[in-house]
């Protein structure tokens, strides 16, 4: 019984440090921000620290450009998606060819995801450059564009260039993951449909993206909770402008907290964002599992 109960507490002891480190850093604040979200924290207001409820949450749900930045936030998020999935496994297919070089390449290809975000986007901010940029005089030497162009000061245009810098940093990650499947591939199925007469193509949808599916799955959760998330790249690129083109969710979370100094709706908004991703998610695992993907 002694024995049973030192045994205890040495694993108590062995937690103990963790735990504090975890509640201090995580639990915590998580806490602290949900009641933030309460209560009105407005430093000015006479009011401060007043209960409110779900006063905020109704305030924010009613807010038009809080739906504004949302639907920014979908619009990076789903084309992001859909070329880091697209780009990633068509890379992911070459790479799984026994072609000569294929080890240099596949160790090459992280290169892009290993850069830190914020490196990441201030190359592209160089890239942009209305001036000295890459992007300006590669397409005018190409000749497909007659004179240097913004790229970074319209709305629409800026957006799609976060994408662009994104998907380059990304799609080696989901391109990893594809051919991590793709390597545990039984080839003699491939090798006995193509004896059977079935093109590339055919082997393509037939046999490869349906063994795929619990990549895509894995892949288009943890990427949309990323995604919707971002906050380094628009941060280091565009600061949410021109307009508020490039204002997303989470970056207007951040300018009302710490900009605006209304703690309370960063709160909300945060917690917004965490409901909407954890639904979004237990939707794309219920549409899969009725597909027979996982």
């Amino acid at each position: 019984m002694r024995n049973r109960w030192s045994d205890r507490r040495f694993a108590v002891i062995t937690i103990l440090p963790a735990f504090i480190l975890v509640f201090g850093i995580v639990l915590y604040p998580l806490i602290q921000t949900f009641l933030y979200s309460l209560k009105n924290m407005e430093l000015t207001s006479s009011n401060k620290g007043q209960f409110v409820g779900i006063h905020n949450y109704m305030e924010a749900l009613t807010d038009p450009s809080v739906w504004e930045s949302l639907g920014r936030t979908a619009y990076f998020s789903s084309i992001s998606i859909i070329l880091e999935l697209v780009l990633g496994l068509l890379i992911a297919l070459l790479l799984n060819e026994n072609i000569r070089g294929i080890g240099f390449l596949r160790s090459i290809i992280i290169l892009p995801w290993a850069v830190p975000t914020i490196v990441n986007a201030a190359m592209w901010k160089w890239i942009y450059h209305p001036e000295f940029g890459a992007l300006n005089g590669l397409l005018t030497q190409l000749h497909l564009i007659s004179s240097y162009r913004p790229w970074l000061s319209s709305p629409w245009t800026a957006m799609n260039m976060v994408i662009m810098a994104d998907v380059w940093k990304m799609t080696p990650f989901v391109c990893i993951f594809f051919l991590a499947s793709l390597q545990m591939t039984n080839r003699s199925v491939y090798e006995a449909a193509s004896i059977d007469g079935a093109g590339i193509f055919r082997r393509l949808f037939v046999l490869t993206l349906p063994y795929l599916k619990p990549t895509v799955l894995v892949l288009i959760v943890m990427r949309t909770m990323e995604s919707f998330k971002v906050f380094d790249l628009i941060y280091a690129l565009t600061k949410g402008g021109p307009s508020n083109g490039t204002m997303v969710i989470i970056y207007k979370a951040y300018i009302e907290a710490f900009t605006n100094l209304q703690f309370s709706q960063g709160a909300t908004l945060s917690y917004l964002i965490a409901f909407f991703i954890a639904a979004l998610t237990f939707v794309y695992v219920k549409v899969l599992k009725a597909e027979g993907g996982i």
